[in-house]
């Protein structure tokens, strides 16, 4: 019951993200892609930091200690939602939400397969396989 939960607190995230790249689409029409971006990071930095003060239990300051490629999330965060900022308007939001999944997909296939980044090792299936080329399919349907 947990793990279902779990994949429906998912698929809400990525229903989320979803309307966040529509929405970040349009406000990059009117002020600027970049600063669309800015605004999503700068918004939510304070949001963050809010909830830190009132409910944070961690070690901020572990972030100067920890191995530097742990900080790359960061950097990657913002090439994602810029990138998706100058591609909803041009391809819209299926067409970059499916290469986004795609990519991801593929990504996570590799990750895995090879416990890259500490991840924990599991080995390429045909069902994954199967998966990835049904989505490049879906890919090229919505194309």
């Amino acid at each position: 019951m947990k793990k279902f939960l779990i994949y429906i607190i998912a698929l809400i995230a990525g229903m989320a993200l979803s309307i966040e790249g529509a929405i970040y689409g349009e406000l990059g029409k009117s002020v600027g892609k970049l600063e669309s971006s800015f605004y999503n990071f700068f918004t939510g930095s304070i949001i963050l930091g809010l909830a830190l003060l009132f409910f944070g239990k961690g070690k901020l300051s572990y972030t100067f200690k920890a191995p530097k490629w742990n900080l790359l999330g960061g950097i990657l965060g913002v090439v994602y939602l810029t990138i998706l900022v100058i591609s909803i308007p041009i391809v819209g939001v299926g067409l970059s939400m499916v290469s986004v999944i795609l990519g991801q997909m593929a990504m996570s296939i590799l990750i895995e397969h090879f416990g890259w980044l500490g991840s924990r090792k599991n080995p390429v299936n045909l069902n994954q396989l199967l998966a990835v080329g049904f989505m490049s399919v879906a890919l090229l349907l919505i194309f």
